[in-house]
């Protein structure tokens, strides 16, 4: 049983940059999603976002479906597959048709969408989404459902996005060689906004903030549509590098020091406290203060967090998002990223939970933002 052969289940693919996810969703009689399987498994094969190694890849997707079919006892044949990377491109575009029976019908909407996709984009570039924001009958604007409406002119204003045709062919190549398909791919923060974000704060306009391993990914939406999407190429694991270097550790000790006693804002962190972690072949214990691991925390957050911003702002919306900024991802788990962002940006902030979607889980962990995408790749699924 898969998303493929059972039209209950959808299994949604997260490639991310320090982790591959795999969850088998079903929907249940309220509209949620109930997780019955999950697979994860640490990646190695991609840098912010892209795929680098593809055997090292496969042989990860590999051991997270497998986990999660374990778990679902089921099947997987094909999934919804996340794709993040600078490579991503976006743009606002519109295109203007003629009603032919001057009443909107299906067959006008589709010419509509194709004309407004009818740009010109770079030979290495391909359309992964055309999102609609509004539609115009007649100068009469902000319509969201045209169908069935009478007029004589329709316009669709839009939001392409696109993506480099070799980072999306690396990732189908790299799930076809699992033996699966691929449903669609599906860029990660429009997943993520599915996952942690209501039709109000749409409706508001919101940022959502999905702070990954290699990259941090923008997605803006004002009057229920998305109206920008970026991808800045900096994540969690600048986070650890810096850490690892900083204070002299292993990788595995810098991102467990992270995670487990990071702090974005370094007064919260008490000067006087003291982590003892094993010392190399034999040598003695390292003695890390959490206030200078800390001060390292919060330098880096606070240069994403300036990239976030500036993007927010080159975007013309930033005063327009009176829903604030919603983070989530991996890397919003710092202890203190909401009062951090509240501070630098002027805007309010709170963290990103994919509970509202959620039903009965055998994983209670996976309410983390660290599965909000995988999870919106699984609504996702149940969106198309």
């Amino acid at each position: 049983m898969t998303g493929s052969a059972d039209q209950d289940l959808t299994v949604g693919l997260d490639i991310g940059t320090s982790k591959i996810v795999a969850i088998v969703g079903k929907k249940n009689s309220e509209g949620q999603i109930d997780v019955i399987g999950i697979g994860s498994h640490a990646s190695k094969g991609l840098k912010r976002g892209v795929v680098v190694n593809i055997e090292t890849t496969v042989n990860a997707i590999q051991r997270a479906i497998e986990e999660a079919e374990l778990m679902a006892g089921c099947r997987i044949h094909s999934v919804y597959a996340g794709i993040a990377g600078s490579h991503i491109r976006s743009m606002n575009s519109h295109g203007i048709v003629a009603i032919r029976d001057r009443e909107v019908v299906q067959a006008d909407i589709d010419r509509v969408i194709d004309a407004a996709q009818a740009v010109a984009i770079p030979a290495d570039q391909k359309v992964l989404h055309i999102l609609p924001q509004e539609y115009v009958i007649d100068n009469q604007e902000g319509i969201k459902e045209p169908l069935g409406m009478s007029g004589v002119r329709l316009e669709a204003k839009v939001h392409l996005v696109t993506c480099a045709v070799n980072a999306a062919q690396n990732i189908e190549k790299c799930v076809q060689k699992c033996g699966l398909e691929v449903d669609d791919i599906i860029l990660e923060q429009l997943a993520s906004s599915y996952a942690v974000l209501t039709d109000d704060e749409k409706e508001l306009g919101v940022c959502v903030v999905d702070i990954g391993g290699g990259t941090t990914d923008i997605a803006i939406f004002t009057g229920g549509a998305i109206r920008h999407t970026a991808v800045i190429p900096f994540g969690g694991n600048i986070i650890t590098t810096d850490i690892k270097e900083g204070l002299k550790v292993m990788q595995n000790q810098a991102e467990l020091l992270k995670t487990k006693f990071g702090k974005a804002i370094a007064e919260e962190a008490n000067p006087n406290e003291i982590v003892s972690i094993p010392g190399l072949r034999n040598r003695p214990p390292k003695e890390i203060s959490i206030r200078n691991l800390a001060h390292i925390v919060e330098a880096r957050m606070e240069e994403i967090i300036e990239l976030v911003h500036a993007e927010i702002i080159t975007s013309g919306y930033a005063s327009k998002l009176a829903g604030g900024i919603v983070v989530t991802g991996g890397g919003s788990q710092l202890a203190y990223i909401k009062q951090l962002f509240e501070y630098m940006t002027g805007m309010d902030a709170r963290i990103g939970y994919p509970n509202e979607h959620l039903g009965k889980s055998k994983v209670e962990a996976i309410k983390s933002p660290m599965y909000a995408t995988t999870v919106g790749l699984v609504l996702s699924g149940f969106r198309a």
